[in-house]
């Protein structure tokens, strides 16, 4: 098995995994590929915020146990590991309520493993990093003998897919990652420093859920969409590679393959990776929806036409995607207030109801508003230059 090889095997319903999930890591080699006897692994998925596994937020519990089961089974110590998203406090009160949502404090007592409750990280150096050398990484991850990565399958407004690459985001604290968003508001530099870290988690396994997927304006306001596939790989990059194929994202608009690209990172197209288990035209989806930021020029420059990108600096807040707030349905819990790394939004009464506010003017265009608001009660507008200048 090459680093570069994706391996795909079909699930339609989640109910399937526990049998499915199995033949796709014997198709990898069997699980003593990627666990020995005595070791304590990170089992990482993605646990943005407080969500139902029905809403295609996080990975889905049946694919964490089942991974779970095989690890304990394998003679290993198993512990769920995650931070949450941007802005959110990490805390054990915060793990507690998204374990018990998400349903993997039940996934967790069926299969032997473990739920993290420590909340402490440090600061390392990474010397091989291309464009970043130093990250916060939460304890629990630098403690293990090695990270099992499980993603799930989805749209994201700012960097238009996540997936393996994307999930390993989650071992910064989630209070630290608005200051990511602030230093590196640029998608391509946010991207090459997702790339870096990824390398420096180096995950010996990456699992896709991808039964059911999000699409539209993901990562958490999207809509599922039943994909009815379980992707598995050893380098994420791949993974990625295969699961944006499968979904029709182009290359061209993929930021992930064209900074890993410019990085000298492989695999950075579909050519360059061997798929077993599938072919891609037979599993492609057809008409999957990508987040309105996509076809914008929120990209500070990328993907305008030429006469777009010699107008931006003068319009460029009128070309962009500008996060507004449903005051009927915002409850001013102060999620997007702590989610936002510019400090661009406020609390303040409208009528006699508190309601988020966000200030255009201080506003970076990076959606963790829209990202980490559980009420959905922030949308993304656009203005009558932005609709002419996209039709």
């Amino acid at each position: 098995m090459t680093d570069n090889s994706v391996y795909v095997i079909q699930c339609p319903e989640y109910e399937q995994v526990p049998k499915r999930l199995p033949e796709l890591i014997e198709l990898m080699g069997g699980i003593g590929r990627f666990v020995s006897p005595g070791e304590r692994l990170a089992i990482k998925p993605n646990l943005l915020l407080e969500a139902r596994p029905e809403e295609a937020v996080t990975t889905h519990p049946k694919v964490v146990s089942t991974l779970g089961h095989l690890v304990t089974r394998a003679g290993a110590q198993g512990i769920i590991v995650d931070s949450p998203g941007s802005g959110v406090r990490y805390t054990r009160k915060v793990l507690e309520n998204i374990y018990k949502r998400s349903g993997l404090a039940e996934a967790a007592q069926e299969s032997g493993v473990e739920l993290n409750m420590d909340t402490s990280f440090e600061t390392v150096s990474y010397s091989e990093g291309k464009f970043i050398k130093r990250f916060e990484i939460i304890t629990p991850i630098l403690e293990s003998d090695g990270v099992l990565n499980l993603s799930k399958l989805k749209t994201h407004c700012f960097t238009y897919f996540t997936g393996a690459i994307k999930n390993n985001f989650g071992v910064i604290p989630g209070r630290a990652k608005p200051g990511y968003h602030q230093k590196l508001n640029d998608r391509s530099h946010f991207v090459r420093m997702l790339l870096d870290l990824a390398r420096l988690v180096s995950p010996r396994l990456s699992i896709m859920d991808a039964v059911v997927a999000m699409e539209g304006d993901g990562p958490t306001a999207g809509s599922p969409r039943k994909i009815g596939l379980l992707l598995g790989a050893r380098n994420p990059l791949a993974l990625d590679v295969v699961a944006s194929e499968i979904i029709g994202l182009d290359r061209e608009k993929n930021p992930f393959l064209q900074e890993a690209e410019k990085m000298g990172l492989f695999p950075n197209d579909i050519h360059q990776v061997e798929v077993i288990g599938a072919e891609i035209p037979k599993i492609r989806i057809e008409n999957f929806r990508f987040p309105v930021t996509m076809f914008s020029g929120t990209g500070f420059g990328d993907h305008l036409n030429w006469w777009q990108r010699l107008i931006e600096p003068i319009f460029k807040d009128a070309l962009t995607l500008k996060p507004r707030v449903r005051k009927e349905t915002c409850k001013a819990c102060g999620s997007c207030l702590k989610s936002c790394p510019a400090g661009a939004i406020t609390i303040q009464n409208i009528g006699n109801k508190p309601c988020a506010q966000i200030d255009d003017t201080i506003c970076i265009r990076c959606y963790c508003c829209h990202e980490m608001c559980q009420e959905k009660a922030i949308r993304l507008q656009k203005s009558l230059l932005y609709r002419f200048s996209n039709r």
